[in-house]
């Protein structure tokens, strides 16, 4: 599955997507030499949580590699041009599916203005402005590190909720079997 992003001073992918159990998935970046990119994932819901993910440089070279891990955050700087593959995996499990969210950041921002690297002082609007953006931005990397929670919580407390209903309708079974 190869990603196709908007072309921009920086190419920044958010997925979530399905892992099944005993399966890999690979995403692929071309990244120019001397990028700075940043890699991070979270499983959503899914067994203990926990998959295994690998980032190789294009010449095979295994620049990151965690087992088992619920969430994590890579960040490097491209050692040469070339396309970067980047693998989670839930080979380890037998029958649970995962969910897993990652987002791919490839490049540094563009100024706001312009102008803004200039040697000169900013404006006070072109100063309010650039700190406005710049908390925005934050508060939209809040906002989703938020919605990931709440989705995991969800989960569980589906979950729970189904494995208290099973435990209750045991119980009246039960109940039933001993009062007859």
């Amino acid at each position: 599955l190869t990603l196709l992003l908007v072309t921009c001073a920086v190419w920044a992918s958010e997925i979530t997507f399905e892992l099944p159990d005993n399966a890999k998935q690979c995403f692929y970046e071309e990244i120019v030499q001397g990028t700075k990119c940043t890699l991070e994932f979270q499983v959503i819901t899914g067994g203990h949580y926990d998959v295994d993910c690998r980032l190789e440089g294009p010449d095979g070279a295994v620049l990151y590699k965690e087992m088992k891990k619920q969430y994590d955050s890579f960040t490097f700087t491209a050692s040469r041009n070339g396309t970067y593959k980047f693998c989670f995996s839930n080979e380890f499990s037998t029958f649970t599916h995962k969910t897993v969210y990652f987002d791919f950041q490839v490049g540094e921002d563009q100024p706001l203005f312009p102008s803004e690297n200039r040697a000169t002082a900013l404006t006070q609007m072109e100063s309010a402005c650039v700190s406005i953006h710049e908390a925005l931005k934050s508060v939209i990397d809040y906002q989703t590190h938020f919605r990931l929670r709440e989705a995991q919580g969800r989960s569980r407390a589906e979950d729970l909720n189904t494995r208290v209903a099973y435990w209750s309708i045991g119980e009246a079974i039960i109940l039933i079997v001993v009062s007859i």
